[in-house]
């Protein structure tokens, strides 16, 4: 069985934009190309799952996120990186469309994108990783089975149950990529980014 990157896409793989809606709106994260790279050709698979509910709020169509995804796709491959797949959920129960404003097993932090892409790709989940920028990611990733990493944007506070805490947390995309190559003997541990946490967590995990 393979092995899997799932990648959150907004504030994780490309920058935090609100409700992103075209493919200028999408920017690469700094500095994480070669370590996509770096993986992709030590055999890991690359997968987005992301949350579109832009879609459900009629604020972009399905057509609109294709497009996007295509631009996406070609500024990876300046890096010579092929994403394997991409999963999106386009639901929300406070949408303006009506057939995609209702409850789902797709959006995160329900697990149902990962396992989809587990099952229809062969992966081993409990040997791969999700990395996302809010704890919703987290959560799905751990539900799904696998190992997980926070990218801290300062918008999220200290985990209030188990399945919200990340494995690792870095302050951005590139520093948890390399810390997961580090953990997965895919770079020396001397490679390895200084340890963080975000400072608001200390005194509220202490008093657990």
């Amino acid at each position: 069985m393979k092995r899997a990157l799932f990648l959150d896409r907004d504030g994780t793989l490309v920058e935090p934009r609100h409700y992103p809606s075209c493919p200028k709106d999408l920017v690469l994260s700094q500095g994480i190309g070669p370590l996509l790279r770096m993986f992709q050709t030590s055999g890991w698979e690359l997968i987005v799952v992301t949350n579109q509910s832009g879609i459900a709020r009629g604020f972009f169509t399905e057509h609109d996120l294709e497009c996007m995804h295509a631009a996406l796709r070609d500024m990876l491959r300046v890096w010579g990186i092929e994403l394997n797949a991409i999963h999106f959920c386009p639901h929300h129960v406070e949408g303006s469309v009506p057939h995609l404003a209702v409850p789902c097993f797709c959006r995160k932090p329900q697990p149902g994108m990962l396992l989809e892409a587990a099952a229809a790709r062969d992966i081993d989940l409990s040997r791969s990783w999700m990395i996302g920028d809010i704890l919703d990611d987290v959560e799905a990733g751990n539900r799904a089975g696998c190992q997980t990493a926070l990218v801290d944007l300062g918008t999220e506070q200290c985990p209030a149950i188990p399945e919200r805490w990340p494995r690792l947390v870095a302050p951005s995309t590139a520093d948890a990529l390399r810390q997961i190559a580090v953990a997965e003997d895919l770079m020396p541990v001397s490679a390895m980014p200084p340890q963080f946490l975000p400072r608001t967590w200390y005194s509220v995990a202490a008093a657990q």
